[in-house]
């Protein structure tokens, strides 16, 4: 699990194709290795890797097909740079929200306006996604722990406002329009939705909520 707290931006050392995917290796800071072990769980701008090697030259991760089409980790160059948290620890602050790791998809940054402080983004609302979209609603892009700030179905967009020190600790700073932006829908509103809808769907789990006998 992990927080959406993004802890470091991480270069790309080398990309390796193999015959099941890809080998990441990044250039994690000395604190960020610190304890890494072989297995262990970082997320890769929002996507959640293993571990498959630690040295002074870098973190590698074997990356399959499927990973590649579903994020934008496929389009990575060796010199980019990724936003990156190690998962999160029982004794850790939560200061984002419940964070899976497990990329819903996609979606293209439209617009960009700056005001004064703010930066605020508007992204496409993916229909394969946004019955969990809600406004002031939890949404983990690129691996950051962002709110809803506006919300158009018609138009098939959301807005997130982001402050300074976000934009200075994350990818958002480098972002313009056109990026694609790996998304995770929140997996508590999604369980919520998905729970709900099969219950109007179901004439009998209907009847048996209404006769307080549980679903």
């Amino acid at each position: 699990m992990f927080t959406g707290i993004v802890q470091e931006r991480a270069p790309v050392v080398s990309l390796t194709p193999f015959d099941g995917g890809l080998r990441l290796v990044l250039g994690l800071s000395a604190p960020r290795r610190a304890g890494l072990a072989l297995g262990a769980s970082v997320a890769v701008n929002g996507t959640c890797l293993t571990v498959t090697a630690v040295s002074e030259a870098g973190v590698a991760f074997d990356i399959i097909h499927e990973t590649l089409r579903l994020t934008n980790l496929g389009a990575l160059t060796e010199g980019a740079e990724v936003n990156v948290e190690r998962s999160a620890s029982f004794q850790d602050e939560i200061g984002g929200h419940r964070v899976s790791g497990h990329v819903s998809g996609t979606t293209v940054l439209k617009a960009i306006s700056r005001a004064g402080g703010e930066w605020r983004g508007t992204m496409a609302l993916d229909p394969t996604w946004s019955a969990y979209v809600f406004h002031k609603g939890f949404i983990a892009l690129d691996g950051c722990s962002l709110t809803v700030a506006r919300l158009d179905r018609e138009a098939g967009t959301f807005e997130v406002a982001l402050i300074p020190e976000t934009l200075e600790r994350t990818l958002w700073g480098q972002r313009e329009a056109g990026a694609v932006i790996n998304v995770e829908v929140d997996v508590d509103t999604q369980a919520i939705v998905t729970t709900l809808g099969r219950i109007l769907k179901d004439p009998a789990l209907r009847a048996q909520l209404l006769d307080g006998e549980g679903v």
